[in-house]
């Protein structure tokens, strides 16, 4: 059966391009167009999509707040387009937050110069968000804001936004077989490895972290160069630990979270002095989990956690092989609680994890070693 779905946009030429490259592909059907949030909730109340793709700037109903609302009486997933700026990144991290699923960046010359990587590119990203998680997204039970948002606690620099009231009539998410609690162990470094749902994820774990945190960490999200500074600023001012862009010449510090800075590649040596390098062409993922995990493993060999949460392919597994081959811990997100179960799921095949816990007791686990 195609997936069905809803394009958003007040652009008449966007609408259209975006039409004609879904209609390309069999296993997918376009089923309206809307050129507002406010009629984009009316024809998602109508068409009941499978996805739908948003722009954020729109008249009469922005983007985000369109996402609310849907979220709220429609919960479908969402793929969100902003501008490939700072600015569009602090949007797209507004809609992840409001309730989209991904988000992809509107860039009308890469259109006309590589429509053949555009189409590739928006097609599988809509079949993936039509296998979305709908639990771990918030879709049936509680909306997704009250899943990403720890309840405010003391030493938050700013709180979090409001959370929406959860939907009544969802079931509850089914309840994976946790792993026994990890023993305590004492760690040189924590590294965090995610791609889609990864923003909210990471926000969720961090923000549950005390300021005392006894670890550096390394935190690698598969995201634009344009996003990575946003976002780490975000992170910053919602969590007590630091939380900052990483810079070549950076020394890990106890407390602080370096974010791996997008289109490029984050390693570390022996000395705790973390290099980035241009992202090698040959590799699908700058940054890429594989790498930063490998540098750590030849580094830190046994004093690694090494954390993968949510997000699509295998990155990260053999970077995660070389740390336990090192003696190094190994921890991934359970299925339940993963928007894509695929970097986690790879994880567990591959027979790796030393422990499968839900996003909440990764972020209590992590706590606990304060």
């Amino acid at each position: 059966m195609a997936v069905k779905v809803l394009v958003v946009d007040d652009s008449g030429f966007f609408r259209r391009r975006v039409t004609e490259i879904l209609a390309g592909d069999v296993q997918i059907e376009v089923v309206g167009t809307a050129t507002n949030g406010k009629e984009a909730i009316e024809k998602v109340q109508s068409l009941r999509p499978d996805v739908i793709t948003m722009d954020y700037e729109m008249p009469v109903m922005d983007g985000i707040t369109a996402v609310k609302e849907i979220m709220q009486r429609f919960p479908t997933p969402v793929l969100m387009f902003s501008s490939l700026t700072y600015e569009g990144a602090r949007v797209s991290l507004d809609a992840l937050e409001a309730g989209a699923a991904d988000y992809l960046p509107k860039n009308f010359e890469d259109i006309s110069r590589n429509p053949d990587k555009v189409r590739q590119l928006l097609c599988e990203r809509v079949h993936t968000l039509a296998r979305t998680n709908r639990h771990s997204l918030g879709l049936s039970g509680p909306s997704r804001s009250t899943a990403a948002t720890p309840a405010p606690a003391a030493g938050l620099r700013r709180p979090l936004n409001e959370p929406a009231a959860p939907r009544r009539d969802a079931p509850a998410a089914p309840r994976q077989a946790s792993s026994p609690p990890p023993r305590k162990r004492q760690y040189k470094l924590v590294a965090i490895g995610t791609s889609t749902g990864g923003p909210v994820a990471l926000q969720k774990v961090l923000t549950q972290l005390p300021a005392s945190f006894p670890a550096p960490l390394l935190l690698v999200q598969h995201m634009p160069a344009a996003f990575t500074k946003a976002f780490a600023e975000r992170l910053d001012k919602l969590c007590r630990i630091r939380v900052k862009e990483a810079e070549d010449g950076d020394i890990l510090r106890v407390g602080t979270a370096l974010l791996a800075p997008g289109g490029k590649q984050m390693m570390v040596d022996g000395r705790g002095t973390v290099r980035i390098l241009p992202g090698d062409e040959r590799l699908n993922y700058k940054p890429c989990v594989d790498v930063t995990f490998g540098s750590a493993a030849k580094a830190f060999q046994d004093k690694v956690l090494a954390v993968v949460l949510t997000g699509m392919g295998a990155d990260g597994r053999e970077g995660a092989r070389m740390l336990k081959q090192a003696g190094s811990q190994i921890w991934a997100q359970d299925e339940a609680s993963c928007v894509i179960y695929g970097m986690p799921m790879a994880i567990a095949k591959a027979n790796l994890a030393d422990g499968i816990y839900s996003l909440d007791d990764i972020g209590r686990y992590l706590a606990e070693l304060g």
